[in-house]
Order: C-alpha cells, then structure tokens, then sequence
C-alpha cells in the first residue's frame, strides 16, 4: 500500500511556480493574473476564493477579487464577465459557483471566454477535453483548462507513476467541475471508470 503524500506534492508544485514567475519577471514580463468573481457572501465560496488570493501571492501570480452583492443581477454580473473577457492584463478568471438563484449559471459560464476559463467549464473546454489525446505526463502543456483539483490529482498520479491501465476507479459525483472531467481523462488513461 502506498500513501499518497498530496501537501508535499502541492509545496513542491507551489515552489516551481514560484520559481517560474520570478524568471518571468527577470525578463520584464509581468506575472500572471488570476481574477474571480464571488457573487454573494456563501461562506464555503468565500474561503475557496480566499484560498486562490493567498496561493497566488505565495507564488507571485497578481490576483483580483471581483466581491458583489448578492443582490447583483444577471445582466452587471454578465457585464463584469465581458469587462474581464477583453481585459489584456487578465489571463485567466474563474466565476465561484454556485451563484445565486436568479441567475442562469450556465448562461453565465458559457459569457466565459474558452481562453481565460481556467475552471474549463465552458462548452469548448469540455469538447477539447474530449477531443484531445491525453498523456498523464504532459497534461502541464494542453492548450485549455481544467480545474485546479483536477490538475492535483493527475499530478498525483504522474508524480507516484501509478499505471492506470486496466484498473477500475470509482469517481463519486459528475459535475462539470471535476466528476466529469477527472472520469473522461481517467478512461483516456485506460482505466475503467465507474
């Protein structure tokens, strides 16, 4: 039996990136920036998003918190999508879900452009999820996104070099987020998913 260490693999991880940005910023390149939005004051949302804050200034990403009120509507948080969609100095944002009742998450998601989708919840990430060959030891080079959790458990998987060819996995839950997508690339990678 092995046990599988993720806080060393997650410390590791967070060191080459740091790593990486500052040779970036050696170059006169700014770093990368991250945005989300947080409609609403749900307290899991809340810490999630705190979370990303903190781990992009850990590794020296630039980030913006983007906090409206529950009260804010469909149409402003449409528009904050676009304003972020155009915005140059954005390179990827994520929209923390769930949002409120009276708006359409999945209009929301797919105002999403495909390249700052960093959740890969838009329709285009999902079709090049299942379009595109998948090698667990080159998921860091895809041109789209999926979650960051997603990314954690390959990374997992890559770094003990566990073969999943032939294995049965059990995925519990199929959300857009991470059930569906972690199932697709899992049977991409030969292993029989239940």
């Amino acid at each position: 039996m092995i046990l599988l260490d993720g806080k060393q693999i997650s410390a590791n991880i967070k060191v080459e990136i740091a790593l990486a940005v500052t040779e970036i910023k050696k170059d006169g390149k700014r770093p990368p920036h991250l945005a989300a939005i947080l409609v609403g004051t749900n307290g899991a949302s809340m810490t999630y998003v705190g979370a990303k804050v903190k781990a992009c200034e850990l590794v020296g990403f630039n980030s913006t918190l983007i906090d409206l009120p529950v009260q804010t509507t469909e149409a402003e948080l449409l528009a904050e999508i676009y304003a972020l969609n155009d915005n140059r100095e954005i390179d990827g944002f994520i929209v923390q879900l769930p949002l409120p009742k009276h708006i359409d998450e999945q209009k929301v998601l797919m105002a999403v452009h495909p390249d700052k989708d960093v959740d890969g919840l838009t329709s285009q990430s999902l079709g090049k999820l299942l379009t595109h060959n998948i090698e667990i030891h080159d998921l860091w080079n895809l041109k789209f996104f999926f979650s960051s959790t997603i990314y954690g458990i390959m990374k997992m998987i890559s770094e003990y070099d566990i073969d999943l060819i032939g294995k049965n996995v059990a995925v519990i839950g199929n959300s857009s987020l991470i059930g569906l997508p972690i199932s697709i690339i899992l049977s991409k990678l030969g292993a029989t998913v239940d």
